[in-house]
């Protein structure tokens, strides 16, 4: 029997990247419940195949294997096979990778990598998705920036850039698509509960000494509210720009973030 899906993007055609773990899988659950048919990209098929086994039926989750830097690659699985799901009609840019170094010890390689997966591949995995959408006269362009791209934090000045780069790419974007039917925005959490952060924490206790709770404290502290911002709440917001109630917010930087940003 084929189960139709229901809900504010039933039907909807979604792509996550970095779909596998954190922001984007649980970004991957909320399309879903909201009846989205989803497509899922990561570098690793076995955490994708481990969330697929999570996902409605009704979602049709489909698995990309893809580099989102390697261009090559990219315009060849994007768009992926429209046999079931039909063209792409959301596309969630949330690859990414976080590394920090003082400016004076910032690697080329370090400055290369940061721009590569977070704002190449954004452009990358939206040149290819952009077509169809534009076809089709609807699309919800999403990037997942960071408040470090509204703001800046020390030690990460090649994350940084590269998050301004995405909100750059967002804003300009969305001049072009606006009498299209599309929209892209920015969502840019704060300090979120991710294996990155985790890495981080990792990484202060080692360097410090501290403990893991003073360590996660001193994150918490850039937050008004005084907490980590969970991966369920930046999915929440994503899903409102991809739903029918965000049709006129367009070129937005939307901050995640408890006030930090305002």
């Amino acid at each position: 029997m084929t189960t139709i899906p229901i809900g504010p993007l039933a039907g909807r055609h979604a792509l996550v990247t970095g779909a596998a773990r954190g922001i984007g899988a649980a970004i991957a659950r909320r399309l879903a419940a909201d009846g989205a048919h989803l497509t899922l990209l990561g570098r690793q098929r076995e955490p994708l195949e481990a969330l697929v086994a999570e996902l409605p039926e009704s979602a049709r989750p489909q698995i990309l294997v893809c580099d989102v830097t390697d261009a090559q690659t990219v315009a060849r699985a994007l768009p992926p096979s429209a046999d079931l799901t039909g063209p792409v009609q959301i596309l969630v840019n949330n690859a990414g990778q976080a590394a920090s170094a003082p400016f004076g010890r910032t690697t080329d390689e370090l400055w290369q990598r940061m721009l590569a997966v977070n704002l190449t591949g954004t452009f990358l995995c939206t040149r290819a998705a952009l077509p169809g959408m534009v076809t089709a006269g609807w699309g919800r362009i999403v990037n997942i920036a960071s408040t470090a791209g509204q703001r800046g934090y020390a030690y990460v000045s090649a994350y940084a850039a590269a998050k301004h780069g995405v909100i750059g790419l967002t804003r300009s974007l969305a001049l072009e698509v606006a009498t299209k039917g599309i929209t892209a925005n920015a969502v840019c959490p704060g300090y979120t509960e991710t294996d990155l952060l985790r890495e981080s924490l990792s990484n202060v206790v080692a360097k410090t000494g501290r403990t893991d709770e003073a360590a996660r404290a001193e994150f918490a502290r850039h937050n008004p509210q005084g907490r980590i911002v969970q991966p369920e709440e930046v999915a929440d917001t994503v899903a409102w720009l991809c739903g029918a109630a965000a049709t006129a917010i367009n070129g937005q930087s939307i901050s995640v973030s408890g006030g930090e940003v305002m």
